[in-house]
């Protein structure tokens, strides 16, 4: 059975454009967890609440493959606003051994990424002009996944321009390009301002966004991939809201696959003061006294990563980019 490595390091999310923390009282109601994944939201949820009945789930497990898939799609606005995530298909993808350094084991996991993907993008086996957009900074390591996967992506676009489809020797052929905008603090610029003038320039028919998220449980940190057809909102889960990237924002389908790579520092202290006093009577008012506790801004602004991140963030960035492009050929058989 191969075990993940939990040792980790408390870092600040530096690279992305820091929220300033709210000032002033301390209360329960500043608490917020912040997470990317649309399973977790539903998870903090209670079952019986009425507003999830626009809230359809399916699980199912690949037993050669070692991983779990939840499909979760939320149909109703008053769905969307209890989850806290827009109208959509959310697919969850749980591996446990990601994190391991088993090339064989990462293929199998591309390969299932690629069978997701293919069906969120629209058309059927049709030739598609697809940019893919790597989110994130770079100098970051735990922000970089986004330029990391377009390093390794099999780019089409300007050869099939120049030279045609027989540059490949085949007759259909997607037109594949990419683009890293970096942040704000780097160009001034919002992502969202970037994507859309490249989008009006170059008319790709659909978008794939990659970016690092963030997670409630540290299970899922760079264990889990989220793939879904509603576009992204760069930052929002480490509380820094930047303008989305959404069909409706750019005028074409967008698709967006991440990886929880960090964790809300004051979400982890809280479980484990949990954790620790689970058997105690006291639990509920324990539980009560940690959430009002760890409301300290100063806590909520730092996030943890692994202590191997660096080589972590190598491999799944592979394995993400592997993916895209096994869907794209496979699009083409």
């Amino acid at each position: 059975m191969r075990k993940g490595n939990c040792s980790a390091i408390l870092r600040t999310a530096a690279g992305k454009e820091n929220e300033k923390p709210a000032r002033g009282k301390r209360d329960m109601g500043n608490f917020q967890v912040r997470t990317d994944l649309a399973l977790e939201a539903r998870e903090s949820i209670s079952q019986t609440d009425s507003e999830l009945r626009g809230v359809r789930v399916e699980e199912y497990y690949k037993e050669q493959e070692d991983v779990r898939v939840t499909k979760v799609m939320i149909d109703t606005k008053n769905a969307a606003k209890a989850m806290g995530k827009p109208v959509g298909v959310y697919v969850t993808m749980e591996a446990p051994a990601m994190v391991e350094p088993d090339e064989e084991y990462h293929r199998e996991i591309s390969q299932c990424l690629a069978e997701e993907l293919l069906e969120m993008l629209p058309g059927d086996g049709e030739e598609q002009s697809v940019l893919v957009i790597g989110l994130g900074n770079r100098e970051v390591t735990a922000d970089s996944l986004g330029p990391r996967a377009v390093d390794n992506l099999f780019i089409t676009r300007h050869i099939v321009r120049e030279y045609g489809k027989a540059a490949y020797d085949c007759e259909k052929m997607n037109l594949v390009s990419a683009l890293e905008p970096g942040v704000m603090a780097q160009t001034g610029m919002e992502t969202a301002e970037i994507v859309k003038g490249v989008v009006e320039e170059t008319s790709p028919d659909v978008l794939i966004v990659i970016d690092a998220l963030a997670a409630r449980s540290i299970r899922r940190l760079n264990r889990t991939i989220q793939i879904t057809n509603t576009g992204i909102q760069p930052g929002s889960g480490v509380g820094n809201h930047r303008n989305a990237l959404t069909e409706e924002s750019l005028g074409v389908p967008v698709i967006a696959i991440g990886i929880p790579t960090v964790v809300d520092a004051a979400t982890i202290v809280s479980d484990a003061l949990e954790k620790l006093l689970e058997e105690e009577k006291e639990l509920d008012a324990v539980k009560l006294m940690s959430r009002q506790q760890l409301s300290f801004p100063e806590l909520n602004n730092m996030y943890m990563t692994g202590k191997d991140i660096d080589a972590v963030i190598k491999r799944v960035s592979f394995t993400v980019s592997e993916g895209i492009n096994m869907a794209m050929e496979m699009r083409m058989d």
